[in-house]
């Protein structure tokens, strides 16, 4: 049987480079190899594409002998992303010169987190290209990114949050003290402060005071125009993976838990670096009932968003009250061997190696529901 030809595309200009880099690992050694050939695509912090030979040597070691095909029949150089529909796939460029080299593929799994690939920027030009890939599409991608439309539109789905204030880099340089005013009256210290279009804590920070605050906006505004200032909470962070089409299933819940009591935080090396302060546990312990109700909300809120194919939904639970709140949906979720997407279906009863499967079933069901639409009068 002819496998089904999978482009995975990982790296990107994003300050989630590295992290992309291991979900892709994670992705390519999972895999169904003999149900599925894949060809590994790297695009490099100036966004640079790169062809196969180079894109797996991008990729740790351990994962080189797993393609299952001859990457040195590739020859070296830059890969372009055909946007003609009536060639799916890429055109590897040699570097020696010369013809480019045709490499169809079937289906496209991009494993690239934050700014220019989980923010629908490429899935317009797989949109265009006319080719499935994995996961949501151009306006789910972008409204997930963007933390101030996404809870625009979990307000809209009578979703409850926390407080929260945003405001753009521009206005922050020019109007310095009443932004802080703003923020010190509506939210008060502490709070955390967060780029508007970043993930995996990239940029985040906690800020006590005027001078930690000022510091924080200073650290966001590097990664992004827009930021983005929620409240501080007495609260545990609890996650649940979501995976479907237009009838979307959630996992059973997961939660980090800290075992350093000094640190409660999970920035950016707390989360990936093993430094074995925190453990991931599934099911997250609550009760029942809050268990079935954070399921039910996780999957209004891929709705909300026009989900589609998987994303991971954030939730806070108040230690004071029990009131149960959302947080923000991630449309590329971490999948790397510390990421809690896969260990949420694994603790569901659903192997990685399923979920993958599962997901490019999704991709290849959503590419056909579109293809049904008319494009011409």
């Amino acid at each position: 049987m002819e496998r089904t030809k999978v482009g995975v595309v990982f790296g990107g200009r994003s300050g989630e480079h590295e992290i992309s880099v291991r979900s892709a690992a994670t992705v390519i050694s999972e895999i169904d190899h003999e149900k599925y050939e894949v060809l590994p695509v790297a695009i490099s912090n100036e966004g640079h594409w790169l062809g196969p030979r180079e894109s797996a040597e991008m990729l740790p070691e351990r994962v080189m002998g797993v393609f299952g095909l001859d990457l040195e029949a590739y020859p070296l150089g830059r890969a372009l992303f055909s946007c003609d529909t009536e060639f799916q796939g890429l055109r590897v460029l040699p570097e020696t010169g010369g013809e480019a080299i045709e490499v169809p593929l079937d289906v496209v799994f991009p494993v690239l987190h934050g700014t220019y690939g989980e923010d629908g920027t490429i899935q317009g030009l797989f949109e265009m290209s006319g080719i499935p890939y994995v996961g949501c599409g151009v306006l789910a991608s972008s409204c997930g990114m963007d933390k101030v439309f996404m809870k625009a539109l979990f307000r809209d789905a009578d979703l409850p949050q926390c407080d929260y204030v945003w405001f753009l880099r521009g206005e922050w340089e020019a109007e310095r003290e009443t932004v802080m005013a703003k923020i010190e009256s509506t939210l008060g210290y502490p709070c955390f402060v967060k780029p508007a279009n970043l993930g995996s804590s990239v940029g985040v920070s906690k800020a006590v005071d005027s001078g930690s605050l000022a510091e924080a906006i200073t650290l966001a505004a590097v990664y992004d125009r827009k930021i983005i200032v929620e409240e501080n909470l007495d609260m545990r962070e609890i996650e649940c993976a979501v995976m479907g089409n237009e009838d979307p299933e959630s996992s059973l819940p997961g939660e980090y838990i800290v075992l350093d009591e000094e640190k409660k935080f999970l920035d950016y090396t707390e989360k990936y670096s093993g430094t074995g302060n925190n453990e991931f546990v599934v099911p997250a312990r609550i009760p029942e009932s809050l268990t079935e109700r954070l399921r039910e909300m996780a999957g209004v809120a891929f709705k909300a968003v026009d989900g589609s194919g998987f994303a991971r939904v954030d939730f806070f639970l108040r230690n004071d009250n029990g009131e149960l709140l959302i947080n923000e949906i991630n449309t590329i979720p971490g999948l790397t061997d510390a990421s809690g997407f896969p260990k949420m279906w694994k603790g569901t009863g659903r192997p990685f190696t399923e979920v993958i499967d599962r997901l490019i079933e999704l991709a290849i069901e959503r590419h056909a529901d579109r293809a049904r639409n008319r494009t011409a009068l």
